[in-house]
């Protein structure tokens, strides 16, 4: 039948198009111009990119690896941590025209490692490259990377930086100080010997990532540390020099957090495997806490003069605040609290850490009365105190914020 009223369907259809627009969308950019894809042809190389806050970088990176990777078929799949700038609505307004672009967005889970496990994981590749999105990672040797891993059947092809041909760039003496120590103490539990542990730019064969996967630790910003030391047979890696760029948009994500984490998985690739890491630390933190405890109480009570149980007092409270401050930055960093939360944590670590110190005094007391030695009463005491007080304070004060 005859549309008799054509003007008016169709302004109704571009009403109708304009109320159901995103309002949160990402502001129009210039689409970059990527080759579209062949429908047929199966995916050789996936590249693996996380983001936070990266979406000047996108059109210059998927530029770049377009260039780079003529001839090839690839995918870029970009994981992203819920980035306040936009990068997800960016990245998913490309990938609704261009099949090479996939995007996974991340809503209550963080982290480089972990993203990049996500991103490989999402892939059906025989090959998959990861790589940063600020553009320091020389996206021109992955043609290399990917005919190395194929011609001498590797498990991984690692970007070195420490190669002759290589170099960091403008790094800081602090920073290539920070990398360097990072290297040697990877060696403690690779299973190889490679000159740049600290990479973040890498080729992983998809047979050697799913003999692994159930080992990786996932925590943390190294996951090539964590990926050659979740393997328990020596892995069989190449090295290709490039030299690291300065990163030109955005800001760097490197702070104290990533060796915290970097020391997590160190701990967790040792002894992981028998006692849960984040326990480790908060018995570490604990046994701090003693050396806090002990120096307030000779300062109240010896320098100052003060009665014995007022200064033991405020020495437990001194020692309790310290420990709580520094398993909040160090031991649950992942579960950090802020704010009003913080000092309502603060109260919730005080309570259940008294009961442990009943605990501790009761369990020793009664193992002492039925005549076991002094010292072995007094362990499993301490022992007893620190489990409940790391699994109470797990659940209650640091407990996982719902999304």
């Amino acid at each position: 039948m005859k549309d008799l009223f054509p003007s008016e369907r169709t302004k109704s259809v571009s009403a109708e198009s304009e109320m159901t627009q995103d309002p949160f969308s990402a502001p129009a950019r210039p689409s970059p111009n990527i080759a579209p894809d062949d429908k047929d042809a199966a995916i050789e190389l996936s590249v693996v990119v996380p983001t936070y806050n990266e979406k000047d970088n996108i059109p210059v990176l998927l530029a770049a690896l377009d260039g780079a990777l003529s001839g090839i078929e690839w995918e870029a799949i970009f994981v992203d941590d819920n980035s306040p700038d936009g990068t997800a609505n960016y990245l998913r307004s490309i990938a609704s025209s261009n099949r090479k672009i996939r995007l996974i967005e991340r809503m209550g889970r963080h982290g480089l490692s972990s993203a990049c496990i996500e991103g490989i994981m999402s892939s059906a590749a025989p090959y998959i490259a990861v790589m940063d999105a600020d553009m320091q990672h020389d996206e021109t040797i992955l043609p290399q990377m990917l005919k190395r891993i194929r011609s001498d059947r590797l498990d991984l092809v690692v970007g070195s930086r420490n190669l002759v041909s290589g170099g960091m760039g403008e790094f800081s003496r602090h920073r290539v100080w920070l990398s360097d120590l990072g290297n040697r103490i990877s060696h403690l539990v690779c299973h190889c010997d490679v000159s740049d542990a600290m990479s973040g730019f890498f080729v992983v064969d998809r047979t050697y990532f799913n003999e692994v996967a159930h080992r990786l630790t996932g925590a943390g910003f190294k996951i090539l540390v964590d990926l050659l030391a979740s393997s328990r047979r020596p892995v069989r890696v190449a090295e290709i020099p490039y030299r690291f760029r300065k990163r030109e948009k955005g800001v760097s994500k490197l702070d104290v957090n990533v060796e915290l984490e970097y020391l997590f998985l160190l701990v967790d690739k040792m002894i992981g495997s028998y006692v849960p890491t984040r326990f480790v630390l908060f018995v570490l933190v604990g046994s701090l806490g003693v050396v806090v405890h002990l120096s307030t109480l000779a300062l109240l009570y010896h320098t100052w003069q003060m009665p014995f149980v007022a200064s033991q007092a405020i020495a437990t409270v001194v020692a309790m605040t310290f420990n709580f401050l520094l398993n909040n930055v160090v031991t649950f960093r992942d579960r950090r609290l802020h704010g009003l939360r913080l000092f309502t944590g603060l109260l919730t670590f005080y309570f259940a850490c008294s009961l442990g110190a009943l605990m501790n005094v009761s369990f020793a007391e009664f193992l002492h009365r039925h005549t076991v030695p002094w010292y072995l009463a007094g362990a499993s005491g301490t022992i007893i105190s620190s489990v409940w007080n790391y699994g109470v304070n797990t659940i209650l004060t640091w407990r996982r914020a719902r999304i």
